[in-house]
């Protein structure tokens, strides 16, 4: 079974067990560090109250607001590596 997103890994890599502490049996480093950046990004959105809590009525409203907070991320992120 597959899980689907942008990042396509089968249930069952997930699921094995290595023998030592029950550890997952391969770590593919990079994989992680893209798995890692969606989800902080996810959860940087959700920290926004009105994406977390969906008050807009149409989806479009929706959507606005989630390239407004994307946008407003981006710019803080810019800045911060700019030096």
């Amino acid at each position: 079974m597959l899980r689907c997103s942008s990042l396509c890994v089968p249930l069952e890599l997930e699921t094995e067990r290595g023998s030592k502490d029950g550890r997952p049996v391969g770590h593919d480093a990079e994989l992680h560090k893209k798995r890692n950046a969606v989800e902080r990004l996810i959860n940087k959105l959700k920290a926004w109250p009105g994406i977390a809590t969906r008050y807009d009525k149409t989806p479009a409203g929706y959507l606005a607001n989630l390239h407004l907070r994307a946008t407003m991320i981006w710019i803080r992120d810019l800045t911060r590596t700019t030096p």
